[in-house]
């Protein structure tokens, strides 16, 4: 072994897991956090129902009497993580995937185990809601096998524990298995490096200002130092542990809220972190021009009516339906909606109601728009938006969606300026010039030549100068235009020295 080797095996520890519990909306997931952590997350919630991504840090005692540290994020449902994945980010080591005893899969459970089987992480079933009467495990494991879902001893390899998340039971098993599957998963980290790891929450308040929660993959974050996530910095100065302690020091794997970013970093960023400011600001630097070589990059292959000096605005969705089925439905609809200085960026899609979570990642996502098809906006959601300025516009027939978005992109782009020919005319004979002034007789080919206007010369096709027509004559008289066949006499002023065979091009600039 080398000594690169050793030195890295030393500093390299074992690190508590990080884990993701998901499921269906009303399986329990908070009921299972609320007993695990002992406190009621359950009733402080409005109806019951997670309404935001958080994450909580638990110590567990072993059959062994050994203590260890879990990692917990509590999603709403497959949303949040899907956010996270679509950024690149494995926030979790490991998923609990909540299921209940009484129904067995539903729909979203399934879109949970694709955001699991997509983030390429191990998962646990917790087979929840025991103590029911209508429970019901074997059906429930059946129920798991007709979803591609075989758990050990059903067909599979999958690890599963029966519970009952509201009286406990099973839940020491449960935290058993997770702690067994991340010894297997060997999660190790460098506690002497400078800590890195994923955004999962960002809030901002008008007093406070802005906060992140930060999930620590690796390394450790001290008082002092900077964290940067993509374009956002934030000097570590208020800083706090999951409870709201204040604190000087974290490691992984611990969720820390760190209060002081200069933008709102964007949920499911990966952040690093530096011990000087300088550091910092060129991180974030470097994140900017990255992300504007990809953009043009990304945008090139489709920009075959734009011009290379065209500006092209990404315009971000969040598009949230009633059903998962109608989400293919509407991006369908929507690819056929083109503009060669506008990209539609479909950052999230999902089914559910709007909920603050979307408003977050719209608020980090630049020109962001929330859109929502037959669905309704949490209050949360609705007041977020407000503070924020985020735009939430709600349908419930495609073909509208689709009008009202051809229509937002047709105002959203950057306008260019084109320049539009109005009249065209030969120029048969030079007479006098003085300095930049010179006077021309011409005959007007197609449209109107105008006094005052702006004009291109062209010879041999080729424009060699651009003047403007300080006077002109129709038959010896003064006049304001002259039109197609008509012969006049004209003074331009230009730099360029007109000869006889010059074509003349009235122009006017307007915006597109």
């Amino acid at each position: 072994m080398s000594a690169d080797k050793k030195a890295t095996s030393r500093t390299e520890i074992s690190r508590p897991p990080v884990i993701a519990v998901m499921g269906h909306i009303d399986h329990g997931k908070s009921t299972l956090l609320d007993y695990i952590r002992k406190t009621r997350i359950v009733e402080t919630e409005a109806g019951g129902i997670t309404q935001h991504l958080s994450a909580y840090e638990v110590t567990h005692k072993t059959k062994d009497g050994k203590e260890q540290k879990i990692t917990f994020l509590d999603t709403p449902g497959h949303e949040a993580f899907s956010e996270m994945r679509s950024r690149g980010a494995k926030v979790a080591d490991i998923a609990i995937l909540v299921v209940s005893a009484e129904d067995g899969v539903k729909q979203q459970t399934k879109e949970a185990l694709a955001s699991i089987k997509e983030a390429n992480i191990p998962f646990i079933v917790a087979i929840n809601k025991i103590d029911k009467p209508e429970a019901n495990v074997e059906r429930t494991k059946q129920s798991l096998a007709e979803n591609d879902i075989f758990v050990e001893g059903y067909g599979g390899d999958i690890p599963y524990v029966p519970i009952s998340a509201k009286q406990g039971t099973g839940v020491d098993e449960l935290m058993d298995m997770v702690l067994l599957v991340a010894e297997m998963e060997d999660l190790r980290g460098d506690p002497s490096k400078n800590a890195e790891g994923i955004v999962i929450e960002s809030h901002l308040d008008p007093k406070k200002g802005i906060s992140a929660t930060l999930v620590i993959k690796d390394g450790t974050l001290k008082q002092g130092m900077y964290v940067v996530a993509e374009k956002s910095i934030s000097p570590v100065r208020i800083f706090e542990d999951f409870t709201g302690k204040a604190i000087s020091s974290a490691t992984f794997s611990s969720p820390v809220r760190v209060t002081g970013w200069d933008t709102l970093p964007p949920v499911g960023a990966r952040f690093t972190s530096f011990t000087s400011k300088k550091e910092a600001e060129a991180e974030a630097e470097t994140y900017t021009e990255k992300a504007a070589q990809a953009l043009i990059a990304k945008s090139s292959p489709d920009r075959t009516d734009a011009s290379d000096d065209e500006e092209i605005l990404t315009l971000p969705l969040i598009i949230k339906t009633d059903v998962a089925g109608m989400i293919d439905a509407i991006k369908k609809e929507i690819a056929k909606i083109h503009h060669d200085r506008v990209r539609i960026s479909i950052v999230h899609a999902g089914a559910g109601n709007i909920t603050e979570g979307d408003i977050k990642l719209a608020a980090g996502n630049k020109n962001a728009l929330v859109i929502g098809f037959g669905v309704k906006i949490d209050g949360r959601a609705r007041d977020m938006a407000e503070r924020t300025g985020i735009e939430i516009h709600l349908f419930d027939i495609i073909y509208k969606l689709t009008e009202w978005l051809a229509e937002e992109v047709q105002k959203r782009a950057p306008k260019t300026l084109v320049d539009e020919i109005t009249g065209k005319a030969k120029i048969l004979k030079t007479f006098s010039k003085m300095k930049n002034k010179q006077v021309v007789g011409g005959k007007v080919l197609e449209g109107e030549i105008c006094s005052g206007a702006r004009v291109k010369i062209i010879r041999r096709d080729n424009e060699i100068g651009q003047g403007e027509v300080a006077g002109l004559q129709r038959q010896k008289v003064d006049t304001k235009a002259v039109s197609e066949e008509d012969e006049f006499g004209a003074m331009i002023e230009s730099i360029v020295e007109i000869a006889p065979g010059d074509i003349v091009e009235a122009f006017v600039t307007v915006e597109r």
